[in-house]
């Protein structure tokens, strides 16, 4: 297994473009409500930047976090920082990650990696869990970019990633994911099929990431029967 190179360059183009809206943000800017609760963009931008030291401690086989305490404690203490210092901290972690990136062998690439709560993946899985962090992030700041400007790359991986990560989840009815174009997926699956077979959602592959991230209420997509989209658990 060779490094994902597709994913490795998606990365480095969702980083350049956060950082360009980050660079046209001013203070002020900074210290406004995010689109996630009880966080400023200070604080979605600092988990940004300190989400990437922290794969760099996956990928050196260290615990992602020290705890979930010090992970919070690490968020908050940069958050109010002035926007230039976010911009810069963001612009030099994830160039420590990218260091660290091209220093892995074919064989490291495929080594066992163990992320936050017990998850594990392959090393070769870590560029597009970085990539996922940055781009909805950078949703999350609510300076103008939404699901909508999601690139077709990431988009098309994201359906793969998120119906994995759905997968069998408690409580969750089959679904059958459709996207305008005809491809399907396949994800839930924690409760029985129901008689009429799996609840399908059907709409624009952005529109179905949108929903099953939690960026959107799922505006744009149908169900089959009219059903009422089905409840997720938490990403």
């Amino acid at each position: 297994m060779t490094a994902p190179t597709t994913d490795l360059t998606g990365l480095r183009d969702a980083t350049e473009r956060l950082l360009d809206t980050v660079g046209a943000l001013g203070d002020d800017a900074i210290a406004q409500p995010s689109l996630l609760p009880g966080w400023t963009r200070g604080h979605v931008l600092a988990h940004i930047a300190r989400n990437a030291d922290a794969l760099v401690n996956v990928l050196t086989g260290h615990p992602m976090y020290a705890s979930n305490e010090a992970r919070d404690a690490e968020i908050e203490r940069d958050a109010a920082r002035p926007a230039a210092v976010h911009r810069e901290d963001i612009s030099e972690s994830a160039g420590r990650l990218e260091a660290n990136f091209a220093a892995l062998t074919d064989e490291e690439w495929q080594a066992t990696v163990e992320l936050r709560g017990g998850v594990t993946d392959r090393a070769a899985g870590i560029p597009f869990r970085r990539w996922v962090e940055v781009d909805l992030h950078h949703i999350d700041l609510g300076a103008g970019r939404t699901v909508a400007d999601l690139p077709g790359a990431f988009l098309d991986h994201a359906l793969d990633y998120l119906a994995a990560r759905f997968s069998g989840r408690a409580g969750l009815s089959p679904i059958e994911l459709r996207a305008e174009d005809g491809r399907t997926w396949r994800t839930g699956g924690g409760r029985p099929v129901p008689a009429g077979g799996p609840i399908a959602v059907v709409g624009t592959p952005a529109d179905l990431v949108g929903w099953l991230t939690g960026r959107t209420s799922g505006g744009g997509l149908t169900t089959t029967g009219g059903e009422p989209l089905p409840a997720l658990p938490p990403l």
